[in-house]
């Protein structure tokens, strides 16, 4: 019985490295071309914005933006909070990773 929930255990880790790979390739794609944008973008002040093409690129990051998000919030379960109970959730992890008594 052991076994099975040792590899049940393994399977649900690899999935959620699997699914941290993929938001992090990702955010990575995101900086990369919105940097790209970014110097596409330089010349902004002088262009007329009623080019839809201007808008285009101003829309990008934002819309990506929050797609990003969105899939932050799918791979790591939850809006992150920094309550009192995650602060206790914290410490007790640590705790139980590293040994702190001498």
């Amino acid at each position: 019985m052991s076994d099975y929930k040792n590899k049940v255990a393994y399977e649900k880790a690899k999935k959620r490295v699997e699914n941290e790979k993929g938001f992090y390739s990702h955010l990575t794609a995101y900086v990369i071309i919105n940097i790209a944008l970014l110097f596409i973008n330089a010349d902004l002040g002088e262009a007329d914005l009623n080019d839809w093409f201007r808008w285009n690129l101003l829309l990008t990051p934002i819309l990506w933006g929050i797609g990003l998000i969105v899939h932050g919030i799918y791979v790591f379960g939850k809006i992150p909070s920094f309550s009192k109970a995650w602060e206790e959730r914290k410490i007790k992890e640590l705790m139980d990773k590293d040994d702190f008594s001498e």
